[in-house]
């Protein structure tokens, strides 16, 4: 998740460390927090693996900054990655909004809807966050208000989530652009 991340805003735009790390911090820093022992290490990897490259630049105040920008190598590894997510990336919620919100990189729209498939088969399967053995329970069939309310939220926010998954697959298969949905 965070190195998808770091790919997908240095797509955007070349960034320094901070202004790269402020980003993580509000796309995923309520999931896990966005430790420099964290990401200064994942940008090393990634550095040395040649999906960015970093250069020196003058400082505003004083110290020098250091600014990084997406290779060719890291284009290929950001849309390889979008085309291609690992079931979790689908299924884990996190995950998911972490790929979306980067999914516009992915610029084929038939590629983008294949995507947005998957999560849309993800979402139709039968599930609950609770069982009778086997069996899915639906939120009318629990007496404990609050796992009742944790699956009257999730129905909501999967019927939501589903409209607008339909819709802009319809619109990509049909040509046209996910931007104005």
């Amino acid at each position: 998740m965070l190195e998808l991340a770091i790919l997908g805003f240095l797509r955007d735009s070349p960034l320094h460390g901070y202004g790269l790390r402020k980003r993580l911090t509000a796309l995923i820093g309520h999931v896990r927090p966005v430790a420099e022992s964290t990401l200064y290490p994942a940008l090393k990897r990634m550095e040395k693996a040649g999906l960015l490259v970093r250069a020196t630049e003058p400082g505003a105040a004083a110290a020098p900054r250091h600014v990084l920008t997406l290779t060719a190598e890291g284009e290929r590894e950001l849309r390889r990655r979008l085309a291609t997510p690992e079931r979790l990336d689908i299924t884990d919620e996190n995950r998911w909004f972490t790929l979306l919100a980067f999914l516009r990189h992915l610029e084929d729209p038939a590629a983008q809807a294949a995507v947005l498939r998957q999560r849309l088969a993800f979402l139709e399967e039968p599930s609950s966050f609770f069982l009778d053995g086997d069996r899915p329970l639906r939120a009318e069939e629990l007496d404990d208000p609050f796992r009742r309310g944790v699956l009257t939220v999730a129905r909501a926010t999967g019927r939501a989530e589903t409209a607008w998954l339909r819709e802009t697959v319809t619109t990509l298969e049909a040509g046209g652009s996910a931007s104005g949905t």
